[in-house]
């Protein structure tokens, strides 16, 4: 029965039938078809109808994986905007938390053997991020104007002029008062790529050392919550 099966896909092969449709028509596997067929040469014509197949197929697949992403898209919007409302109006002590918690996570909180005194130091690239942090050092720790330093950091793709606009626009800072420095660490130079940081990275920085400690004691308190 096998050799008759081996013979017939051999025939249906010639024709310029699939892999798929004989095994289909055979009930066979197509490892075993695989095996038969592996050094069957086929005529220029039966190579031209499997070539159609193949692109047809291709087709297929693309405008199927084409769908499949706008459906993934609505949906992943439609997670995101019901989520977004469930986010209300943040009061003070919310902002206080969250403040924290960013610092917490992004902050610079280690000092001991570099500066007796330390300051107030937040470094992200993410606009939004820097725009919250602002609120909590100007709503909730009541830090005076004068007294934030924001700096920003370029690497060799950042257009500096851009960069500057960009970030006093979100952290509302006149032009003349942005600090800027080249940062070029030695593990990504030649490795990052050139517009992952367009507007390069926003350190925020407040010396002073007692607004430090407070924020020092809001993480002591969050961590005491969370045991």
């Amino acid at each position: 029965m096998r050799h008759l099966d081996h013979q017939e896909a051999i025939r249906l092969r010639m024709l310029g039938k699939s892999y798929n449709e004989i095994a289909k028509d055979l009930d066979v596997g197509k490892s075993m078809l695989s095996y038969w067929l592996k050094d069957l040469q086929l005529p220029l014509e039966a190579k031209k109808i499997l070539e159609l197949k193949s692109n047809y197929s291709k087709e297929k697949f693309v405008a199927y994986n084409h769908k499949r992403h706008e459906i993934v898209e609505k949906d992943n919007k439609e997670i995101k905007d019901l989520n977004s409302k469930k986010i209300k109006a943040i009061d003070n002590y919310n902002l206080l938390l969250l403040g924290a918690t960013l610092y917490w996570g992004e902050g610079q909180k280690r000092h001991a053997g570099k500066r007796p005194y330390p300051c107030v130091s937040f470094s992200n690239s993410d606009p939004d991020m820097i725009r919250f942090f602002l609120r909590f050092l100007r709503e909730i720790l009541k830090v005076p104007e004068e007294k934030i330093r924001p700096s920003i950091h370029f690497y060799p793709s950042t257009d500096k002029e851009s960069a500057i606009n960009f970030w006093s626009e979100i952290t509302q800072i006149s032009n003349n008062k942005l600090l800027t420095t080249i940062a070029i660490s030695r593990a990504s130079q030649g490795k990052r790529p050139k517009n992952l940081l367009p507007y390069g990275t926003l350190q925020v920085r407040v010396h002073s050392r007692k607004k430090f400690f407070e924020i020092m004691g809001l993480i002591d308190g969050l961590i005491k919550q969370s045991i």
